[in-house]
């Protein structure tokens, strides 16, 4: 069946397809993350799963099936002044896709943008999940079905999987207000230990900055956020001056359009749209970065939740686990080649422990070892 795409019109089609496959399936939402290692096998979409099956904007609550493309979802949820609150990134500049991302991939893959660092990642937000296992079963858990089958909490389980449990169908999530005013503070010149030391400070403080990135290079710059109303705005704009006096001057941005277009670059990492080279994305203490930075030797970088969140750019091939030695925290291979991705084991190894707990997990609910088989090796 390589080279196949199976394409079931509702849950009842996807539990018959994969209860059915004779081999391996690879998982596709809107093909824009093809990140780990490559799966042969059937291509088995979700996108005939799509649509929002109920949204209660007082409730904060949003119920859509898995296919679902995110710009139908974003687009409901600005009619009634609603957002997803983790800022899921879009991949499509950095990995050079085409296609519309799907609320079942973010939530497959657990993304989550610059809020992360206050308002935490997907799977915080993530109430319910619907999904076939790899024996045609279907599984519901959390939200408004309450129904835990299994002793697990497959909302959080879920969330991060890869499509490696279970091929998603329909996601519950809770949904926030969009704060009236957005603004963003920029520092410019500062060493990335300085940046870090602005960040922490900035964080750290009473004024809720919901955004925290550095981009060193030539022309470094150090970029803060914080939303609320106008009045809030003024005054917090106007202590985090005072108390990041020392750091240099402190330029404020509030066009809504401007701070919008910075984010966004800041989400989506579209200073290495274009750009050749691998990329990877390293989750450590932000105290680690600046020596992290220094060993890496690469040739591009940027951090964001306030240095908890490195991207490096490297020649294509370069192993950066074995460049890096041992570190606090894991490294994750997004951007490279197919070949590289095989040679690479693009997610960090877990340790053996953690390692065993995890097949154990995969063998209960894929026993056959069918989707997306390898993907996370």
């Amino acid at each position: 069946m390589e080279g196949c795409v199976i394409s079931p019109r509702d849950e009842a089609e996807m539990s018959e397809a994969v209860a059915g496959a004779d081999g391996p399936l690879r998982i596709l939402g809107g093909g824009t993350r093809p990140i780990g290692r490559p799966v042969a096998g059937a291509a088995l979409s979700v996108a005939g799963l799509s649509g929002i099956t109920l949204y209660e904007p007082g409730a904060l609550t949003l119920v859509a099936r898995a296919g679902t493309p995110l710009s139908e979802i974003e687009a409901a949820l600005a009619a009634e002044g609603q957002r997803l609150a983790f800022e899921p990134m879009d991949h499509r500049g950095l990995l050079g896709t085409a296609g519309e991302p799907t609320i079942g991939g973010v939530v497959a893959a657990n993304v989550s943008g610059p809020r992360r660092v206050t308002a935490g990642a997907c799977r915080d937000h993530l109430l319910g999940v619907r999904f076939v296992d790899g024996t045609g079963a279907v599984v519901k858990n959390g939200g408004r079905v309450m129904k835990n089958v299994t002793g697990y909490d497959l909302v959080k389980l879920m969330a991060g999987s890869w499509g490696t449990l279970g091929v998603l169908t329909e996601v519950s999530l809770k949904v926030l207000p969009v704060p009236p005013i957005s603004a963003a503070l920029r520092i410019a010149g500062l060493p990335t230990a300085q940046a870090l030391a602005a960040m922490t400070t900035a964080l750290g403080s009473p004024y809720e900055v919901s955004g925290a990135a550095h981009l060193p290079g030539e022309a470094p710059v150090t970029l803060l956020r914080i939303e609320g109303f106008e009045t809030q705005i003024t005054h917090r704009t106007a202590r985090l001056k005072d108390l990041l006096r020392a750091f240099g001057d402190i330029e404020v941005e509030t066009d809504p359009a401007v701070v919008r277009e910075l984010w966004a670059g800041i989400r989506d990492i579209s200073t290495f749209h274009g750009v050749a080279g691998d990329v990877w994305r390293l989750s450590v203490k932000p105290s680690d970065a600046p020596g992290l930075l220094a060993r890496a030797d690469a040739e591009g970088a940027a951090l964001d939740w306030g240095g908890g969140l490195v991207w490096l750019r490297l020649p294509e091939g370069t192993d950066l686990r074995a460049r890096l030695g041992a570190f606090g925290g894991h490294a994750t291979l997004v951007r490279a080649s197919a070949a590289t991705r095989a040679a690479i084991a693009p997610f960090q190894p877990e340790v053996a422990p953690v390692a065993a707990l995890s097949e154990g997990i995969r063998r209960r609910f894929d026993p056959r070892g069918i989707l997306n088989p390898g993907l996370m090796a």
